[in-house]
């Protein structure tokens, strides 16, 4: 009887996790926390421009496959529910940083796509404390012919090893819906700068990003200031107008489909959904009455899917 190779096997590192004696090493790291997946996912990012550009042009991964033991990613989905879109979230915005550093040198920095797509999956070779990284220039690219570059850093070692990997290595990771996100392009590189307190009517409180799937709207995003206290974000058959509703033209939201509210005392928004399905944060939203709304805090910089295909971000003015 044939034994199946493992993956470490397949792609020749199987040595890393033996020791001098043969046997698999008993060394241990730290459990994997939010701030090491995010300060690996922002040096990978930077070594992918070190990589990628040439002349005055900065070249940037826009998708990027974090790859986890498989108890690991239960433990931020079951423990940490909606931690992992936090991470995507912080991640681009100091890609942003990164980026206009690199533009306010004079280098050109121009998107290969207009998305930042991640995909935190798992793999059932991978041990505890085991993370790697794929990064990729297009989202969604399906490329053949060529491989992957790798980064892993093993458990027992700590240190980062760099390698190709096959195409079809890939149908051995486990992706989950829950682990996709996907953050629209900021074309100007970073939020707008907030303007100066003048007239309290002109603040804007917080600024909300959705990209439509319609093919009319193919690679736009729209944007919308909340100004007021209170706002409704509705599908394309409201009939109702005013600098209060937040309209997207799209059939997949219901009019009305969400209530967002600011509480100036405490500083924070709060969200009501009418809709036929919201999720926050990966967290389902139950459904309210219109007349009794049933609300849940937003934290700035949540992600919120409708009817599971329109995404919207809530973002710092």
């Amino acid at each position: 009887m044939t034994t199946k190779p493992t993956f470490w096997q397949r792609i020749g590192i199987q040595d890393w996790f033996l020791n001098d004696n043969g046997t698999k090493s008993s060394a241990k790291l730290k459990p994997l926390t939010p701030n090491i997946v995010y300060k690996y996912i922002i040096q990978q990012f930077q070594e992918s421009i070190a990589e990628l550009s040439f002349a005055e042009r900065i070249v940037f991964f826009h998708e990027f496959i974090i790859c986890l033991n498989a108890d690991d990613y239960r433990e931020f989905v079951d423990n940490k529910k909606g931690i992992l879109g936090l991470v995507a979230q912080e991640s681009v915005d100091n890609f942003y940083l990164i980026l206009n550093k690199q533009a306010s040198t004079g280098k050109k920095v121009e998107p290969s796509s207009n998305k930042w797509v991640f995909r935190f999956v798992s793999h059932p070779d991978y041990r505890r404390g085991d993370i790697s990284f794929i990064g990729k220039l297009l989202p969604d690219s399906n490329l053949k012919d060529e491989n992957l570059r790798v980064t892993f850093i093993p458990r027992q070692t700590g240190l980062a090893q760099t390698f190709d990997m096959d195409n079809d290595l890939l149908k051995d990771f486990i992706f989950y819906s829950e682990g996709y996100y996907e953050i629209p392009y900021m074309a100007d590189l970073k939020m707008p700068d907030k303007a100066p307190v003048e007239n309290k009517k002109t603040n804007v409180l917080a600024r909300f990003e959705t990209t439509l799937p319609n093919k009319a709207y193919a690679g736009q995003k729209l944007e919308y200031l909340m100004r007021a206290e209170d706002i409704v974000i509705s599908g394309n058959e409201e009939t109702s107008e005013g600098a209060h509703i937040f309209k997207i033209p799209s059939e997949w939201v219901n009019s009305p489909h969400l209530k967002i509210h600011y509480n100036n005392a405490e500083d924070k928004f709060y969200l009501a959904s009418f809709g036929e399905k919201t999720i926050v944060n990966e967290n389902l939203v139950e459904r309210s009455d219109i007349y009794g709304p049933k609300w849940i805090e937003l934290p700035l910089n949540s992600r919120i899917i409708l009817n599971g295909i329109i995404g919207i971000n809530i973002f710092k003015p």
